[in-house]
């Protein structure tokens, strides 16, 4: 062997194209973006959809499929329990996507958990529990787990060449794409899958109302589905409120939503409320955390103390009450304002075929019916032909029933074993999968009785033959053996219903008025930014209200307690509260500070404050170029509780002034050259638009702003006739001295000491 040479260089071509990638590194290319959607989006999109999130006619995503093949092929249908560990480690074969995404698809399944109606997974250790946030499940070298018993209905006939399998991911070994599942497992146990541009939500449903809806629509496709699936049942239970049109279109279009209420009791000796089922969308901490916020706030001023008491035997929320409350009125509150009553929505998304598709319960009925259909023909198909085979074998073994000794005499004479198969061809007229059935029996098998007991058999194949080819050929007798399946699942797996129904229930708007008291209320806002709510007896006690040294109170109002608080800022924001977020309080004490209270960004600043009933009048923005804005206030009311609202206004020019305003009214505009004007907020046309930059009401010279603006008051100028204008724009009028009413003297004589 040569010797190396000693700082050998690489080759000028390696060399060449190492430095062309270095002076290259970090360069832009320009790319069109449909290519960069269609090479890199869409096939991402595409795996999402159809390969992770999204559940198949069998009621499993691939993760799932993957991992209960895996426990069924590990034999843990019938054996004993084994490590969580060793399963994960056995389904990374098919599903290569980590220990910790496949273990927590198991816990998901696991009766432990508590998150399907029918678990496919037996557990053992803990697992978590669906219905809380905090309870995590152990790890897997702790847990053991095995296939529930009703797993064995949906690896049935399997190797029956019922569905077809495919390569997994590196071509080692082979999967089904499809389990053939013998009840309609699609609609049995809640899915929920987010991909991308879609989503699937889909609800669970009571095994036995399933089984008898399937059976009625085999019979009759044009059923009624409320008659005998009446509505979701979920495994936490609670209360589901009855509504026709909502199931209905469910039931026909795969689109709607379930309300379902908790399920609570009443201990009328320890004064409490004990919530012992809620709904599937919430966990045990979210209603606590909400509960404790409403008490915090005055709300739910009937609530002493709330405590989680979930133990072994099951979820439990206990709600100590104050004495005199009506705890059902109570519940009622807490149901319109806490997740105690929450809506499930529902989208049945499901891959058919390999093609997304919204259908209604009716239509994945339907379509589970036909996959049926397909799995139990091909399982006959399976059948038929292992008979045919049999059969064929059998009837070469009758000839040879007609002379055995000819058969060793064939045997014994011939001269190479090679040959055998072919003179036992010739000697019986049989063809060579016979003869080569013949020469494998063994020397104390031929004689007549045994072959007498096999050739009996063929009498009984061509009549089981015969069956299977009718079955083959008529759709019914398909459709008899489904039914006869699904009575077989129901009677063996069918559990009453968890989640009972209310036809009649008193809805949480009623309780409405139990919401805040309203009583008047004075609000008082300072220059720093303190704010107070004071009743008027309270105030009739002590006016005299304190504040930091330099502070002043800028704005008064009198309003109720149920008021919209609006809070304008310089950062082109409004904060949204109500006044019975506030405490009532004194005049001798500081108030709430309002930037910590509403968790106000550093530096900002209020600029106006608004309390209104409700979102009627407008806001009027004036800005520093002489633009004038008015916002119709319904523009800030949002349906939802949001604290925040971004683009209040217009942030391209300097703000000079902002007022809410219930009515059109005269505002006072002064320039820093000193002119004035009077404007009427009734020339201006309102805009729903937050952020709109207005339109012009004061002409400017080069270099003047708006410096002033204030609601016009008749004692501010004696002659505000020569201010007012017809037409807008207008540039105003410089101010004699018998103008000056007396504000504007004491605000020019306090601008000459300034």
């Amino acid at each position: 062997m040569a010797p190396r040479k000693k700082n050998s260089q690489p080759p000028k071509r390696q060399a060449s194209s190492l430095a062309a990638e270095i002076e290259n590194a970090g360069v832009v290319v320009e790319q069109p973006i449909t290519q960069t959607l269609e090479t890199n989006f869409m096939p991402y999109a595409m795996s999402v959809i159809i390969s992770r999130a999204i559940p198949e006619i069998d009621g499993f995503k691939p993760a799932h499929r993957k991992l209960l093949y895996t426990m069924y092929k590990m034999g843990l249908l019938t054996g004993a329990r084994t490590k969580s560990a060793n399963i994960v480690g056995q389904t990374m074969r098919l599903n290569p996507h980590g220990d910790a995404a496949i273990y927590e698809t198991m816990v998901r399944l696991a009766r432990g958990n508590q998150a399907l109606l029918h678990p496919y997974v037996d557990s053992k250790g803990n697992f978590g529990k669906a219905y809380s946030r905090d309870m995590a499940y152990a790890a897997s070298r702790y847990t053991e787990a095995k296939l529930d018993a009703i797993c064995s209905e949906l690896f049935a006939d399997i190797d029956k060449d019922t569905v077809d399998f495919v390569d997994n991911y590196d071509g080692s070994m082979k999967e089904p794409s499809l389990l053939p599942v013998r009840f309609p497992s699609i609609l049995l146990n809640a899915n929920i899958g987010i991909a991308v541009s879609m989503a699937s939500a889909i609800c669970p449903f009571n095994l036995e109302e399933l089984c008898d809806t399937t059976i009625a629509l085999m019979k009759d496709p044009e059923h009624d589905l409320l008659s005998t699936l009446t509505a979701p049942d979920f495994p936490g239970g609670g209360y589901i409120l009855y509504d026709e049109s909502q199931l209905r279109k469910i039931y026909e279009t795969g689109r709607g939503s379930v309300r379902v209420r908790a399920r609570y009791s009443f201990d009328k000796s320890a004064n409490c409320l004990e919530i012992t089922e809620i709904p599937p969308t919430t966990t045990v901490e979210v209603i606590i955390d909400r509960i404790v916020e409403l008490a915090k706030s005055g709300k739910a001023r009937e609530v002493a103390d709330i405590r989680d008491e979930t133990d072994l035997s099951g979820l439990k929320i206990t709600i100590d009450l104050k004495r005199g409350t009506d705890p059902d009125k109570l519940m009622l509150k807490l149901f319109r304002m806490t997740p105690l009553e929450d809506v499930m929505s529902c989208n049945f998304n499901v891959l058919i075929g390999g093609y997304p598709q919204v259908l209604g319960a009716r239509g994945l009925l339907a379509e589970w019916i036909a996959f049926r259909e397909e799995c139990v023909k091909r399982r006959v198909y399976f059948d038929l032909n292992k008979k045919k085979e049999k059969l064929h074998l059998l009837l070469g073994l009758s000839k040879i029933l007609l002379d055995i000794d000819k058969a060793i005499r064939i045997v014994r004479e011939t001269g190479e074993e090679s040959e055998v198969v072919m003179n036992l061809m010739i000697g019986f007229g049989i063809d060579e999968v016979q003869a080569e059935y013949v020469a494998e029996i063994r020397l104390r098998h031929l004689n007549r009785e045994y072959i007498l007991k096999r050739t009996d058999e063929v009498e009984s194949l061509k009549k089981e033959i015969a069956q299977m080819e009718e079955i083959l050929g008529d759709q019914e007798k398909v459709r008899e053996i489904i039914v006869e399946e699904l009575r077989e699942v129901k009677k063996k797996y069918a559990q009453p219903r968890k989640s009972l129904i209310l036809y009649d229930a008193q809805t949480a708007q009623e309780g409405e008025d139990e919401g805040p008291p309203d009583y008047p209320v004075h609000l008082f806002f300072s220059r720093e930014g303190y704010f107070k709510k004071i009743t008027p007896q309270s105030l009739r006690m002590s006016s005299e209200q304190k504040l930091k040294e330099g502070d002043e109170i800028t704005k008064e109002l009198e309003s109720s307690n149920r008021a919209h608080l609006l809070f304008f800022t310089d950062r082109q924001q409004v904060y949204k509260s109500h006044a019975y977020d506030f405490e009532d309080t004194k005049a001798s004490v500081l108030g709430d500070y309002l930037p910590a209270k509403l968790g106000f960004d550093e530096g900002e600043r209020i600029v106006c404050f608004a309390a209104v009933k409700e979102y009627t009048g407008y806001m009027v923005f004036f800005f520093q170029n002489g633009k004038a804005a008015k916002v119709e206030m319904k523009s800030y009311e949002t349906r939802t509780n949001r604290k925040r609202l971004t683009g209040a206004y217009s942030g391209k020019e300097g703000l000079a002034g902002a007022f809410y305003v219930e009515e059109d009214r005269e505002f006072l505009l002064r320039a820093t050259g000193g002119r004035t004007l009077i404007v009427h907020t009734g020339a201006i046309n309102p805009k729903q638009s937050r952020d709109t930059q207005g339109v012009a009401v004061m002409s400017l010279k080069k270099n003047a702003v708006i410096s002033e603006a204030a609601p016009f008051e008749q004692d501010m100028l004696n002659n505000p006739h020569r201010f007012r204008t017809k037409s807008l724009p207008a540039a105003g009028v410089i101010p004699k001295a018998e103008d000056l009413g007396e504000q504007m003297s004491l605000l020019d004589g306090a601008e000459e000491k300034a």
